[in-house]
């Protein structure tokens, strides 16, 4: 068995761990399986070497995700504050990386930009003090999807879109409806982007 699968497997695992840490409320339970769970991405890009300019920055964003996982650990605002830069940093990275590996289509972009801005709208009552680095995150996460969309490969452009759309139950938990189900739903769908995205280097 690779290093890969392993990582595939640890990951699974540690994610079990963080969901039903989820499932039963207990925040303290939360932190070891989530930075497990975040360290084997991070592993497995590792693993293939992360040798070329993609692969570089695709682990830089890999390790910002980490960093942010982490960080948000607190309910701190702060520390809210401190986890967006982090994940902001990571889309531009994936952004840049993306765009290396890609061709993009400009009519996609149209869909893509309309999405977000629905949900932009739909959150923006709720935002208060936040509607500036909100709408910058946002615009950031539209720019990272956009050229995984018009790679050749499918990891790339499937991971992406789930890293989109946990985002946006993110969102939804943080700022509109409030529940177990965002995260329930939404720790599957970043985990399985964040691998995907880590399993296209090399």
């Amino acid at each position: 068995m690779n290093f890969s699968c392993l990582a595939a497997l640890a990951g699974g695992a540690s994610l079990a761990g963080l969901l039903w840490a989820e499932a039963r409320d207990r925040r303290s339970a939360r932190a070891a399986p989530k930075v497990a769970t975040s360290l084997g991405f991070v592993g497995l890009a590792l693993s293939s070497g992360a040798r070329d300019s993609y692969g570089r920055l695709v682990l830089g964003g890999l390790v910002l995700s980490l960093a942010g996982d982490a960080i948000l650990l607190s309910r701190e605002r702060r520390a809210f504050l401190l986890g967006l830069l982090a994940f902001l940093g990571a889309h531009l990275a994936y952004a840049a990386a993306f765009a290396l590996a890609s061709r993009p289509r400009g009519l996609a972009l149209l869909p893509l930009a309309a999405v977000s801005g629905v949900a932009l709208r739909w959150l923006w009552p709720h935002l208060g003090s936040l509607r500036l680095p909100v709408s910058i995150y946002t615009t950031a996460i539209t720019a990272m999807l956009w050229p995984a969309l018009g790679s050749s490969r499918l990891e790339v452009g499937c991971g992406a879109l789930l890293f989109y759309l946990s985002d946006l139950l993110v969102a939804r938990g943080a700022f509109g409806a409030p529940g177990k189900v965002n995260q329930l739903a939404g720790w599957p769908l970043y985990y399985a982007g964040q691998y995907l995205i880590a399993a296209s280097v090399g």
